[in-house]
């Protein structure tokens, strides 16, 4: 079945979880804030990363390549939570379903924001449209009600280090490339399901567009036929999305063989909705 692009718009984006937009979608929690707020904290560097990785040596011609961000005691804005997100809970590092695109390993840091401390077992949940705009679970563009490609969640390691295996996004309507992104604490793990907890984050993270640039001209990305909106016009990312741009890495000389993407984020454990 060939995916087509999602109607989605910036305004589905920017409304508030309780206004889903699709009826009978299960929600863990209601995210009332659109682009969040830093909250104060003073941002302290501390040297080197928690995320203990073995990676490739990138290429050194390849624009934005470059050492993993430090972590810093910063607490990360929270952005909308968006339409599109699915309480399904599977606990799995590899997301793809087969879908097709440019690699892309995703590794994301979580510390504590008023300790800098790594926090182990927390659950990153991640969610993101496939190279032509769709997302799983929505009847739109050939995608059925119970497809979950590009969807999953990883507990944390020892260094705070959640780890997945997925593709690069695309786009749709008035969105800049992202990935959206929960933490939830406090859960347990059972069957291949996460369960119980709080949601401490809700956020997005984006891509550098000189990377966007060069992915936007590969297959399948070049058959998605709407027109792509950069960060700078995208009116979630410029309320915080600067804080959540990804550190990309290319495997090699090939873009084809893959990035790898790192971020880091601060939050409060402690917080909910």
């Amino acid at each position: 079945m060939t995916d087509t692009p999602h109607p989605h718009s910036a305004q589905a984006e920017q409304t508030s979880a309780s206004a889903d937009g699709r009826s009978g979608a299960s929600r863990r929690s209601v995210i009332t804030g659109i682009g969040g707020m830093t909250l104060g904290l003073a941002a302290m560097g501390l040297a080197g990363s928690a995320a203990a990785q073995t990676q490739t040596e990138p290429d050194r011609n390849t624009p934005e390549a470059g050492p993993r961000p430090a972590v810093a005691c910063v607490l990360t804005p929270e952005q909308t939570e968006g339409p599109y997100y699915l309480d399904l809970e599977t606990v799995r590092k590899d997301i793809t379903e087969g879908k097709a695109g440019v690699p892309l390993t995703l590794r994301v840091t979580v510390v504590n924001a008023k300790t800098c401390a790594p926090l182990p077992g927390t659950a990153v949940d991640i969610w993101h449209c496939d190279a032509l705009g769709v997302y799983s679970g929505y009847v739109a563009g050939g995608s059925t009600p119970d497809t979950t490609f590009l969807r999953g969640v990883q507990l944390t390691d020892a260094s705070g280090v959640a780890t997945f295996t997925t593709i690069y996004p695309g786009w749709y309507v008035a969105r800049a490339l992202h990935i959206h992104v929960k933490t939830h604490v406090g859960g347990t793990v059972s069957g291949g399901k996460y369960h119980g907890g709080h949601v401490s984050h809700t956020g997005q993270l984006y891509f550098p567009e000189t990377y966007n640039d060069r992915v936007a001209a590969r297959d399948p990305y070049r058959t998605n036929s709407t027109a792509r909106t950069p960060n700078a016009r995208d009116g979630i990312y410029q309320r915080g999305g600067s804080s959540t741009l990804l550190t990309l890495t290319q495997t090699g000389g090939d873009l084809g063989k893959g990035v790898t993407g790192t971020v880091v984020l601060g939050i409060d454990p402690a917080a909910t909705p």
